[in-house]
């Protein structure tokens, strides 16, 4: 039987809000593995709030460029412990040197960016601040014969880039806050991976096997939660944030203009931040020299 510490409760309670006790036995049941049991917590509606999505596991900054003629635009994210240092010079220039050697080099290898010479760079930095920094990750959104816009929200923490084919600028920009707003995973419900929709298939199905229902009946509560999930997961699907009387696919279809993809980064989110009791910490050095 796997041995369930304190740190992988709380690792599970940081993620969805729950009580020690319901991370323990989810924990318990899935052999200590965090994913199959935040999957456990779910499939027995013991997960009452998923942790927001503003709420970050690491802080940091992005930065976005576009190129002049719209043809592609880059997005990065970099990590910092903490907010203060996020707010460094220095750190706030690394941040946009990473960018503009992702938009140079148009790769968004993390691996050979720091290779290029980044990462000697990056360890300058570290020894400066004090705090570590990661470069976790870049993406590149292609015009594809149309043009990229882009969005960053005013705290650098939230960000998109959009590629629209016709339409025009306002429409761009307008359609990029949207997705760094609602956050959705697919332009259409027909990009999302069979593994991923049935997946969530049979967690839907788990949910309501004890409702007492027919068979019939739990089908159909199935396939409802299935479609819902697929609606809120697509772009197209999705009521315009400027106007929930409209779906995304509608007023694209109304400006004659289709989106062939989107990229959107939030500073730490799916990054578990280590919280440290600084009190505790001090306590333990000075027993330490005794």
């Amino acid at each position: 039987m796997a041995v369930i510490t304190a740190g992988m409760v709380k690792a599970l309670r940081d993620r969805t809000g729950l009580g020690m006790m319901d991370c323990k036995k989810a924990l318990t049941e899935a052999g200590g593995d965090l994913d199959q049991a935040f999957d456990y917590l779910r499939k027995n509606s013991a997960l009452k709030a998923a942790k927001k999505s503003d709420r970050t596991a690491a802080d940091g900054l992005l930065a976005l460029r576009v190129a002049d003629d719209g043809s592609f635009g880059v997005l990065v994210e970099v990590n910092i412990e903490t907010d203060f240092a996020a707010r460094n010079e220095k750190f706030i220039a690394f941040v946009a040197r990473v960018c503009d050697r992702v938009f140079e080099q148009r790769n968004a290898d993390v691996a050979t960016l720091l290779a290029s010479g980044l990462d000697a760079e990056r360890e300058a930095l570290v020894q400066e601040i004090g705090e570590n920094v990661a470069v976790r990750r870049a993406a590149i959104v292609e015009g594809a014969g149309g043009t990229v816009s882009s969005y960053m929200h005013q705290d650098n923490r939230k960000a998109a880039l959009v590629a629209l084919t016709g339409g025009n600028a306002d429409l761009g920009r307008e359609l990029a806050m949207h997705v760094t707003a609602v956050n959705p995973l697919v332009v259409a419900g027909t990009d999302l991976p069979p593994a991923t929709v049935a997946k969530e298939r049979e967690i839907f199905a788990a949910q309501v096997a004890d409702s007492g229902k027919p068979a019939e009946i739990m089908a159909k509560m199935v396939d409802g939660k299935v479609r819902k999930f697929l609606a809120e997961s697509s772009l197209l699907e999705q009521p315009f944030v400027k106007d929930a009387n409209v779906k995304v696919g509608q007023l694209l279809a109304q400006r004659k203009a289709t989106c062939s993809g989107f990229a959107r980064f939030e500073v730490g989110e799916g990054v578990e931040k280590v919280e440290t009791d600084f009190a505790a910490e001090v306590a333990a050095q000075v027993r330490g020299r005794g």
